[in-house]
């Protein structure tokens, strides 16, 4: 995607985990803040030490260039600041879009009405421009203007109420962000790839509670098919029985375990080498054992804490059986099978050090993509955009510091 410029207008997570994709496969990905409000992943402009967002829990003197959330989801872009509610930046926005070929927001709706853009206006500016717009319920309908975050959008998805344990509340799964990003990063390859055969850009408006409803299917379906409302299960399955996660030796170690068919279970129990209590009847097929789970998972338990959880893992897979640690992020950072990979790659930022960051979790034979460079620091390629791309002067950029237009640091 190395001939193609993308202008973000989007804060937190899901927007800017849909250009960080594009950005990967060589996009030129400019991201748009400005010093009245810039991410909200960047944190604070005066932050107290000990906050597990920084590097070694030291936000610095500069904390907004060192935020751990930001500066994973934003990697291999170019950062500006510039104040598009002032008329000056504005033009100056429209000036950059004549020179883009896509735009996206995740602004709530009201706000991009607020600036003033619309893809009219854009389309007016360069007529084969794709702008994608991704508020939380969408640019049309009665609840366009609502605010929220992942956990109203899971809710309003469907997902939240069958999440949890049945005695307890529903809990968010926190999926709303990476699946409206991810679809958002289809979406716009799509309309790319339709204006490489037909010349015309277009409009792309994406929920995130519609992308997470997709989540639900299986819910959905089932109510429109036989009007019934599932039950929230915790970890259960209403079709695979043992379906949950079991304490293993060790401190706070875990293993999942799921079992889909009389034939795995079969394989299950010459792998535990055959205890009593799995001839007994309630155990005897799928059905018995989906209505006896209290005492199943308990007799599981039994046998997964004599062991840790790796040796559950090889020992189940070895039988067939599907099986899988629980792992925390120093295990994930440490596990054998990532490493072999090559997911972690080595970044170095200018304020927050040389990591070890997630890189690409799709593996392209010909075109790899790789994490080519950290995320910006704010404000970090005014010179360049401004300059460069731009054409101004040394002058014209000294005034929009001088009137806030553009700048480093973050005001209040």
């Amino acid at each position: 995607l190395s001939n193609i410029r993308v202008i973000e207008l989007s804060l937190n997570w899901a927007g800017p985990m849909s250009t960080q994709c594009l950005a990967t496969m060589g996009a030129e990905v400019i991201k748009v803040e400005s010093i009245q409000r810039m991410d909200d992943q960047r944190g604070v402009k005066r932050a107290a030490k000990g906050v597990p967002r920084y590097p070694d829990k030291e936000p610095g003197e500069r904390p907004w260039n060192r935020s751990a959330q930001f500066n994973q989801i934003n990697r291999n872009k170019m950062g500006i600041t510039l104040d598009i509610g002032h008329p000056k930046g504005k033009e100056i926005l429209f000036r950059l879009v004549r020179m883009s070929d896509a735009v996206v927001d995740n602004y709530p709706f009201r706000a991009r009405k607020k600036f003033g853009i619309t893809y009219a206006i854009l389309k007016e500016i360069k007529p084969d421009i794709i702008m994608m717009s991704m508020p939380g319920y969408g640019t049309t309908g009665p609840f366009r203007d609502y605010l929220g975050w992942g956990l109203e959008f899971e809710s309003a998805a469907g997902l939240t109420i069958g999440t949890g344990y049945p005695d307890f509340p529903p809990n968010a799964p926190g999926t709303s962000d990476p699946v409206g990003g991810l679809s958002g990063a289809f979406a716009l390859l799509t309309a790319l790839y339709y204006r490489s055969q037909t010349g015309k850009g277009q409009f792309i408006d994406l929920s995130h509670a519609e992308a997470s409803a997709l989540l639900a299917a299986e819910a959905i379906m089932d109510y429109t098919m036989n009007r019934r409302l599932p039950a929230r299960m915790g970890n259960r399955c209403s079709y695979m029985v043992p379906h949950s996660t079991y304490r293993c030796k060790g401190e706070d170690s875990w293993v999942a375990i799921a079992v889909s068919s009389d034939e795995e279970w079969r394989s299950f129990v010459k792998a535990l080498r055959n205890p009593e209590w799995t001839v007994e009847e309630r155990f005897s097929n799928m059905l018995n054992r989906l209505e006896n789970q209290d005492e199943l998972d308990r007799l599981i338990e039994e046998w997964t804490t004599e062991h840790d959880q790796y040796q559950v893992m090889h020992i189940l897979q070895a039988a067939g059986v599907a099986a899988g640690c629980v792992l925390n992020a120093g295990q994930i950072f440490d596990d054998p099978h990532l490493r072999e990979r090559g997911l972690f790659e080595t970044v170095t930022h200018s304020e927050a050090g040389t990591h070890a960051y997630p890189g690409v979790f799709w593996k392209l034979s010909k075109t790899p993509g790789s994490i080519r460079a950290p995320a910006p620091c704010l404000g970090e390629h005014n010179r360049y955009v401004f300059g460069e791309l731009l054409g101004m002067s040394e002058e014209e950029m000294a005034q929009l510091e001088a009137e806030q237009i553009v700048g480093n640091e973050p005001l209040g």
